[in-house]
């Protein structure tokens, strides 16, 4: 691999303990394709509109005019930030708002035994369930699971599945995914004309 790689820390804003991941992506990853990966290291499922926040300016999926924002695919990340300590936002989820920091920790990451372009280095804790309702809401359910006398604690099990572990972060797991992902995203020779 001939390319350059940051090494990247998220945090999910506003929840203590701290939900976090480090992550590694090339330097020339689209901030369309920077939203997939981040979707993948925290857990999240892209059911909601997302945007980023550089400087003054911001970066989404579909502005509908200047003022809403640029168009994330056409940028790239390198080309916006370069400096290492640079901080910028990602917000997911326009409704319960998850707003998250991301810290450019290494502008040329190198790991001579880094064999793939996407990599989850390691993090802490579960991100919450979509449509938990905020930080509030996302309390209110993880007090509800623990505590059996809640009055929403039968329908907060049913309703994540009886198995939500707010503790639970597997690197190996999001790791498995980035790399279906590349396989899955990757250019592709195709050649429709039956020729060579």
């Amino acid at each position: 691999m001939n390319k350059r790689f940051y090494q990247l820390r998220i945090q999910l804003l506003d929840i203590e303990p701290a939900i976090w991941r480090r992550f590694v992506v090339p330097a020339g990853i689209t901030l369309d394709r920077l939203h997939d990966v981040i979707q993948i290291v925290m857990d999240w499922t892209d059911s909601h509109l997302h945007e980023f926040t550089i400087g003054k300016k911001r970066y989404t999926e579909y502005p509908e005019s200047k003022e809403d924002g640029l168009v994330c695919g056409k940028y790239r990340l390198g080309d916006l930030i370069k400096q290492k300590g640079r901080t910028f936002t990602y917000l997911y989820d326009f409704g319960d708002c998850w707003e998250h920091e991301i810290v450019l920790e290494e502008s040329r990451y190198f790991n001579p035994e880094l064999r793939t372009e996407l990599a989850c280095l390691e993090g802490e804790r579960a991100c919450p369930p979509e449509d938990v309702g905020g930080v509030p809401g996302y309390f209110e359910f993880c007090n509800a699971l623990k505590d059996p006398s809640h009055e929403e604690h039968k329908s907060y099990m049913e309703w994540s599945g009886g198995d939500f572990d707010s503790e639970r972060f597997d690197a190996d797991s999001v790791n498995l995914e980035l790399m279906k992902y590349l396989r899955w995203s990757r250019d592709r020779y195709q050649n429709w004309g039956g020729g060579e």
